[in-house]
């Protein structure tokens, strides 16, 4: 672990996702849903509240085919996310993300929302009537390179903020 200061802020890098996955998994199941930004063709940033669900560090966005946010990624597919709660717990994530055209992702995470319980998981077909093959049923895959977990909590007790990069191969 690499320990060192961003401003006023004590940091440490951690070596891999498994250091944090632990304390991401527990508050990404308390707030479930988060602040995502994307930039749109004039430049200018565009957010939106959307409810990512999580294998490990991939996380994945059920959404509309014809989303304002798909034509927006597939001009510049960097994004940038924020999960807070009233506890002042913070989760920001910085990736990319790309709309997934495998038919077998597709429906395994259209699984993975409809048996995932509340609040984190939901019934698709809610929203997809005509199921997983439905046309306008879309799938964006989340491949973060920094997860920062941080907070005004645990910065009151001299805790750092604690950061993940994606390696790069």
């Amino acid at each position: 672990m690499n320990q060192f200061f961003e401003g006023r802020v004590c940091v440490v890098d951690v070596g891999s996702f498994t250091e944090i996955a632990e304390e991401f998994e527990a508050r990404v199941a308390r707030i479930a849903w988060a602040t995502v930004a994307t930039v749109g063709s004039d430049g200018a940033p565009r957010t939106r509240i959307l409810h990512p669900i999580w294998e490990d560090s991939t996380g994945w966005i059920a959404t509309t085919s014809d989303s304002y946010k798909i034509r927006q990624l597939r001009e510049e597919p960097r994004v940038s996310l924020t999960y807070w709660d009233p506890q002042q717990d913070n989760v920001h994530i910085e990736g990319a993300l790309t709309v997934v055209d495998d038919q077998r992702d597709r429906q395994r995470i259209w699984d993975l929302f409809a048996s995932t319980p509340p609040p984190l998981g939901y019934d698709p077909i809610l929203f997809w009537k005509g199921g997983k093959s439905d046309p306008s049923y879309a799938l964006l895959r989340l491949d973060p390179t920094r997860i920062e977990l941080t907070g005004l909590r645990q910065r009151s007790v001299g805790q750092p903020a604690l950061i993940w990069r994606a390696s790069r191969a």
